[in-house]
């Protein structure tokens, strides 16, 4: 079995940057795209950012192009979410996503078989 890990959230003023991490670790299993996701209270959960296996392709949601980079190390088997120039909109739990059997990054959470636990994110104005 696979997990995911998430750990890098926490409060920031507008304008302020973080830096997501999230970890996989177990047995047996290829996590192939990951992504990142959020979900603010009251709202379904939205794709934030995608990256395939080798790294060298990423889709982005509109809302945070330009202020977010997501990369990946697969020695360390770790996928990060550098996020810059944040804004009171980007308050959310942020969850790490992969895939068992997709290569290119997908903004669908159906496509996504594993799941983080989630990390806050909290943005003042």
């Amino acid at each position: 079995q696979l997990q995911l890990v998430e750990s890098g959230g926490g409060s920031v003023q507008a304008g302020g940057s973080l830096r997501l991490a999230c970890a996989a670790s177990g047995r047996g299993v290829s996590i192939y795209a990951m992504g990142w996701f959020r979900q603010a209270p009251g709202k379904e959960r939205e794709f934030v950012a995608g990256i395939s296996r080798s790294g060298g392709s990423k889709i982005y949601a509109d809302s945070v192009k330009g202020r977010f980079t997501i990369s990946r190390d697969n020695a360390e088997n770790t996928v990060y979410l550098q996020m810059n120039s944040l804004k009171p909109e980007d308050t959310a739990v942020y969850y790490c996503a992969g895939s068992s059997n997709v290569v290119v990054p997908i903004a669908s959470t159906s496509s996504y078989d594993y799941w983080g636990q989630g990390t806050q994110v909290t943005v003042s104005s």
